[in-house]
């Protein structure tokens, strides 16, 4: 998946956050923060072609079924324009 926006993956004091940088700035007021699940799954993102992949990651590193959780995050970034 194409991540449409300049962010940068940062950690501050203990959270995870996605800093706008450059034009984003200006299109964007603020931060986004990610919890471990949004964080583990950007961390993929460039590498994921669908939700279904993301899901199947989900299911493999914390052994839980989080269909709900993931579709809520990809329409989080979809909203922001984040992804497509």
């Amino acid at each position: 998946m194409e991540i449409k926006k300049e962010l940068i993956k940062r950690d501050i004091a203990g959270d995870t956050v996605l800093v706008p940088v450059g034009k984003t700035v200006m299109e964007n007021n603020g931060l986004f923060i990610l919890n471990e699940l949004g964080a583990f799954i950007w961390d993929m993102l460039p590498e994921l072609g669908s939700e279904e992949e993301a899901v199947s990651a989900v299911l493999r590193e914390y052994d839980i079924d989080a269909r709900s959780d993931t579709a809520e995050f990809f329409e989080k970034l979809r909203g922001f324009g984040i992804i497509d």
